[in-house]
């Protein structure tokens, strides 16, 4: 997940001084407006004059809390990234850590659906924050149980992560209209996409919980297959 740097080069925003000031105002609170106000409208919406006047303060306050709206938008990644953050002691078992992880990282995108379009636009890597270190840490401490080198806890951890995304990418695109179409349905008629046809007869096939979960154990199950002496 993360965010869009500059030419210049800057300090991580975690890693500069937070401005003190005789105000109702902190940059926490700042952050967790334009949490809300994405959850409400979309990332779209966020903007340091819409922020403040969420919070009943002028723009030019928010910049004595926050530099910039790319500073804003990766304080506000980093903010819901401690949602994937599981609580207490992971499980024993390295797949049933895993899939514990993978499992709350796609609840963190179904409760802030506008992580997928900030993950889009990105152009660079951008900073990584203490959240997703944290979420990071967590991902390789899940692994220590699998008999397996670094290399292939790596391989591991990004195809679970990359496949994560990918189905709450799919999952938040299900609302559109897509192979529902009108056009889409006629060109299927006409027999040029047969298989796709059959595919779809009795209805587009289900994104739920069961396939979510089939998914990932098919990773895991796939990844113990190659560590497995021959």
């Amino acid at each position: 997940m993360w965010l869009v740097a500059e030419q210049e080069i800057r300090d991580p925003v975690w890693a500069r001084e937070t401005v003190r000031r005789r105000t109702v105002l902190t940059r926490d609170a700042i952050v967790q407006a334009a949490v809300a106000l994405a959850d409400a409208e979309g990332i779209e919406a966020v903007s340091i004059r819409r922020v403040a006047t969420e919070l009943g303060a002028r723009a030019m306050s928010i910049y004595t809390y926050i530099d910039r709206k790319e500073d804003l938008l990766e304080l506000m990644a980093d903010e819901v990234a401690a949602d994937v953050l599981v609580p207490g002691e992971l499980p024993a078992d390295w797949r049933e850590a895993t899939l514990t992880i993978a499992r709350r990282e796609r609840a963190a995108v179904r409760r802030h659906p506008w992580l997928i379009d900030l993950v889009a636009r990105r152009s660079t890597a951008g900073h990584v924050g203490p959240n997703m270190l944290r979420h990071l840490e967590q991902s390789l401490a899940a692994l220590t149980t699998l008999d397996a080198t670094r290399e292939w806890r790596l391989r591991l951890m990004t195809a679970v992560a990359d496949y994560t995304t990918g189905f709450a990418v799919r999952e938040a695109r299900a609302a559109e209209p897509g192979l529902a179409e009108p056009y889409v349905q006629e060109l299927l008629a006409g027999g040029e996409f047969p298989q796709l046809a059959a595919l779809l007869a009795g209805g587009p096939p289900s994104a739920g919980d069961d396939n979510f979960e089939q998914g990932l154990r098919f990773i895991l199950d796939g990844l113990e297959s190659r560590l497995r002496p021959q």
